[in-house]
């Protein structure tokens, strides 16, 4: 397999914002996609050993925080598009445009 034309996690980037950028409606996409990525990575976190904090309602609050942290991170810089979709739909929502 040739793997060297792939240059990032979220594949090529599709134009997601039609409209001039809308400050709030940025925002409201990062943190949906920092949201959205922390749940996936606590689904992931939940199947595996996390190490000797001897389990208990404390380790999955700790699991919840550190799960948060890895999503936001994920989605701070370009993240995974996520974002950019979400931003785009909202542009075209708020022109009254289709879905």
């Amino acid at each position: 397999m040739e793997f060297s034309n792939i240059t990032s996690i979220a594949g090529p980037r599709m134009s997601a914002s039609p409209a001039p950028v809308d400050p709030a409606a940025r925002e409201a996409a990062r943190e949906f996609e920092a949201m959205m990525l922390g749940q996936m990575v606590d689904s992931m976190m939940a199947t595996v050993k996390t190490g000797t904090f001897g389990g208990g309602h404390a380790e999955e609050t700790w699991r919840s925080f550190l799960s948060d942290a890895i999503g936001a991170e994920m989605a701070r810089g370009d993240g995974t598009g996520i974002a950019a979709q979400i931003e785009g739909a909202i542009a075209r929502y708020r022109q009254g445009g289709a879905t």
